[in-house]
């Protein structure tokens, strides 16, 4: 009989999942913010569904073996909404979804939800550390501004935009000290400490380096 073989770790999945959050969040926030043409819109769709969606959301089946509720809840919530907004964008482009003069309403309904959810996963990021806090701040201010955008305002959008490239940024950074820091062996990038509570692993989205 072959030799059972035991799973004793899991290497953290925290830096994946924010590295496909950041790249997706920066390709469609730089359309959001004027910097290329809707014209392009299009491309940010493969990115949604593989990396910003299925890499985010496999990210967060991977949090869930090592017990860090809320990476899991935010890696494969997030996953999910790239991959319902990648749908939807796509199916409004073949003219499957046809909302008429009440697509502004549509889209602005679907970004209220997520503000909410946004909301307590902000609150919720108070006990990480101050890299993760800036992400989820700057990320809920984003959805707030998209929201008010797509009801109205398109001067809103824009500086959703461009709060959404800073919010990436954030996240990109806060990704690079999970696989850095973890190469090194010693912290590199520094996220800023976490307030005293229940140990995780080191590189993960609530860890301290």
């Amino acid at each position: 009989m072959a030799s059972e073989v035991k799973i004793t770790g899991i290497s953290d999945p925290g830096p994946l999942g924010l590295a496909a959050f950041a790249l997706t969040t920066f390709v469609l926030s730089s359309i959001n913010a004027g910097l290329f043409p809707e014209a392009v819109l299009g491309t940010f769709l493969p990115l949604a569904l593989f990396y910003g969606g299925l890499a985010q959301l496999l990210a967060g089946m991977w949090e869930f073996r090592t017990g860090n509720t809320f990476g899991a809840t935010a890696f494969s919530s997030y996953g999910a909404f790239w991959m319902s907004l990648g749908t939807f964008v796509y199916l409004q482009l073949k003219g499957v979804l046809d909302f008429k003069v009440d697509a502004g309403v549509a889209l602005g309904l679907f970004l209220l939800a997520w503000t909410i959810f946004t909301f307590y996963m902000w609150i919720g990021s108070f006990r990480t550390n101050k890299a993760l806090i800036t992400v989820f701040t700057l990320l809920f201010l984003t959805f707030v501004l998209l929201t008010v955008g797509a009801f109205g305002p398109v001067g809103a959008t824009h500086v959703g935009g461009w709060l959404g490239i800073l919010t990436a940024v954030v996240a990109w950074y806060t990704s690079a000290a999970g696989v850095i820091n973890s190469t090194f062996g010693r912290t590199v990038l520094s996220v800023g400490a976490k307030p005293q509570g229940r140990q995780v692993s080191p590189g993960s989205p609530a860890a301290s380096a």
